[in-house]
């Protein structure tokens, strides 16, 4: 190491340009991207689309160039090297001209699959989970995704083991006092991650709690959350701008928002409402993922109304809209709960099929045309969010006892009370509320 000048500021200068030259002179990855499309595979996607939204997501990785891409045509999965030996050679050699030195299979790679690979091509490979894992880690931000993240993370790694080098399959000796070999370094490792896995979930426990908290200050708040969900590059953080004036990260990458985000906004009708901007979906969402996000996803359960964003400029819009709807319905996010859908991206339409989607979204209920983008038809979207919650309003008389000051207090609070009267057990109150309100009431 380099002995630094101690007195002199200036002499520290040229170590200090060199140092920084070298951290931001990062070394680009050329990677080559390989979409499998199996021949009995029933996926409702095209394979030249899984394989340009597989592209997207290792261009969302910083330091990386996509220097070749392509979908390999199997008949079958082969168990060894998931490819057939031809295929494995052909491949090889083009990633040695090309002098690539990360491969992504978007799709699933099993942990012998992929140690085979890696040694028959001499490279780095990552299959569709770890690509998404790679991407979370570099853009989680705040200490929960964080630890979301690295929790993901290990429960992946665990699997994996076995692709890792020949040390995992050395034998620690033991104390010699039993005659059995001792522990494999596998076990140790194995063991290793299960410990950090517990640390890790009792942090989380606790980050949970303070979301709860916060939740619990909510419901005491009389605005309504409207949550923006959508496929990933849908365009909800560049919606969630327009209408409530934020600076949110908006860029036209995959997963470019990570950390849900809050802000108010006052409707044209003068009724103030909270828009929750939350992490995007994506076909195929990893597992490990899914499980260590449940705590932030599960802020669209706490909504009032779900805003489903669309990019309806996308080949695949359809099939994205049913990603989502598979994973709301995964999180327990029933009828129940008030649906908008948001046709985003309008600019991007040419103008014939913008009219034809037009006067296709005027035959379906609850459908909206926007571009978030230009602003086109948002003035149009808040008059009908504010109409949600102008609903139909019913009176009701209910007993609340003396015990039970919180909902006593919401209820003042939303200002749904009419009159009140002191009984013996507590107040008779006369309310007139909306069936949102009745059922927030009886969540308290």
């Amino acid at each position: 190491m380099t002995d630094l000048p101690e007195d002199d500021e200036d002499d520290l200068l040229p170590y200090r340009r060199e140092e920084r030259d070298r951290s931001t002179a990062a070394e680009v990855m050329r990677a080559y991207v390989l979409h499998p499309d199996i021949r009995n595979d029933r996926s409702r996607r095209l394979p030249e689309h899984g394989l340009a939204e597989a592209v997207s997501l290792a261009a969302a990785l910083p330091d990386m160039e996509v220097v070749g891409a392509e979908v390999v045509r199997l008949p079958r999965l082969q168990p060894g090297m998931l490819f057939g030996s031809g295929k494995v050679k052909e491949l090889h050699d083009k990633f040695h001209e090309l002098n690539v030195g990360l491969v992504l299979v978007d799709g699933p790679v099993s942990p012998v699959q992929q140690r085979n690979l890696e040694k028959e091509w001499e490279v780095k490979l990552l299959d569709r989970t770890g690509l998404i894992l790679e991407i979370f880690a570099d853009r989680a931000r705040t200490r929960e995704g964080v630890l979301q993240v690295e929790l993901a993370a290990l429960s992946y790694q665990r699997t994996r083991l076995v692709r890792a080098w020949t040390h995992l399959e050395r034998q620690r000796g033991g104390f010699g006092f039993v005659g059995g070999p001792g522990e494999t370094q596998i076990e140790a490792d194995r063991r290793a991650i299960d410990d950090q896995v517990i640390r890790l979930k009792r942090q989380l426990d606790k980050v949970v709690r303070t979301r709860e908290l916060h939740r619990a200050a909510r419901r005491k708040v009389p605005f309504p959350i409207v949550a923006l969900v959508g496929y990933t590059n849908a365009g909800k953080s560049t919606l969630f701008n327009r209408m409530t004036g934020a600076d949110v990260l908006a860029k036209d990458m995959l997963f470019a928002t990570l950390d849900p985000t809050m802000r108010g906004v006052m409707l044209p009708s003068g009724r103030k409402i909270i828009v929750s901007d939350t992490v995007g979906f994506i076909s195929d969402l990893p597992t490990q993922l899914v499980a260590a996000f449940r705590a932030t996803l599960e802020e669209v359960l706490e909504a009032d109304l779900v805003v489903h964003v669309r990019d309806i400029s996308h080949p695949e819009s359809g099939e994205q809209a049913q990603d989502v709807a598979d994973i709301l319905q995964s999180l327990g996010v029933g009828a129940g709960t008030p649906q908008l859908e948001v046709w985003n991206k309008l600019d991007l339409v040419d103008a014939s099929q913008r009219e034809a989607l037009t006067a296709q979204a005027t035959t379906r209920e609850r459908v909206f045309p926007v571009s978030a983008l230009t602003g086109e038809g948002i003035s149009h979207l808040l008059d009908v969010i504010s109409g949600v919650f102008d609903e139909e309003k019913t009176e009701r008389l209910i007993a609340v006892p003396f015990s039970d000051g919180r909902r006593r207090a919401w209820l003042h609070a939303e200002g749904v009370v009419l009159s009140e009267n002191a009984t013996d057990t507590g107040f008779a109150v006369q309310v007139r509320w909306t069936a949102r309100q009745e059922k927030r009431y009886r969540d308290l």
